[in-house]
């Protein structure tokens, strides 16, 4: 197996469904770092946000921590877990309640060169 050197940054208890949020990283997943970025930024959903941030992050570590060259990275992987639920109740008619649940994602996204 080959030993690859990878940059990874994640968000960890973002407000965001990770349905939501899986949707937005399989658009990016294996894409080169520039373009990667460039789908993010004219994507209309909330996500696109989020995943822009960690994206950049990533590539902030690669340079840094490792020394990569930015031109070379691609996103190695990208996906996002399921955090905690914040569960809540809602008052109906008829002095009932109907619980509901707040869905969080933790977000990693990994970048290497190729």
């Amino acid at each position: 197996m080959e030993s690859r050197t990878v940059a990874k940054a994640m968000v960890r208890q973002a407000r965001i469904s990770p349905t939501k949020v899986r949707q937005v990283l399989a658009l990016i997943r294996g894409k080169g770092v520039e373009e990667a970025l460039t789908i993010l930024k004219f994507s209309p959903q909330r996500a696109a946000r989020i995943v822009f941030k960690v994206l950049q992050s990533a590539v902030a570590n690669a340079e840094h921590n490792f020394g990569m060259d930015m031109d070379k990275l691609y996103v190695y992987t990208a996906f996002a877990d399921q955090g905690p639920m914040m569960k809540r109740f809602r008052p109906v008619s008829m002095g009932r309640a109907h619980p509901y649940v707040h869905r969080t994602s933790h977000v990693t996204v990994t970048v290497s060169e190729r």
